[in-house]
């Protein structure tokens, strides 16, 4: 990591879909100023849709593991931006001058909960996917 880089977490309720793709966005688009990580209130294991999805707009989180906010404890944070409502307001406080914003998406697996097309559940995942790219993208 370089110094001039922003420490950034990304907190959801599971760490499962929508913090590691924003994790996997932030590192892609922004790797040379942005150290970013993904957590969550509880560990739910990494959705393959959502390594489906965003395989499909040209990242791989296959590598990624679902990770409790205690496991990353010794990391000083400049940034933590919630991705759910379940996450921000259960967020912890940060001590240190961690700033702490919320900016919500949908939740792909609820989204697709209903719906028995598995080519319509995938793209509930890619349209959540895009719209974490685009906001990652303006960090």
């Amino acid at each position: 990591m370089r110094k001039t880089q922003q420490k950034i977490l990304f907190l959801c309720t599971g760490n499962a879909c929508r913090s590691q793709m924003a994790e996997g966005w932030a590192r892609h688009l922004h790797d040379n100023r942005i150290a970013a990580w993904s957590a969550g209130i509880e560990k739910h294991g990494l959705d393959p849709m959502a390594v489906e999805a965003m395989e499909t707009a040209g990242v791989d989180i296959s590598g990624h593991h679902s990770k409790l906010l205690d496991e990353l404890s010794h990391i000083q944070f400049d940034l933590t931006i919630t991705l759910c409502g379940h996450a921000d307001e259960h967020c912890p406080l940060f001590s240190g001058g961690t700033r702490v914003i919320h900016h919500g998406f949908d939740d792909p697996p609820l989204l697709a909960a209903q719906i028995h097309d598995e080519n319509e559940k995938r793209a509930c995942y890619l349209r959540v996917c895009l719209e974490i790219r685009d906001f990652i993208k303006n960090l």
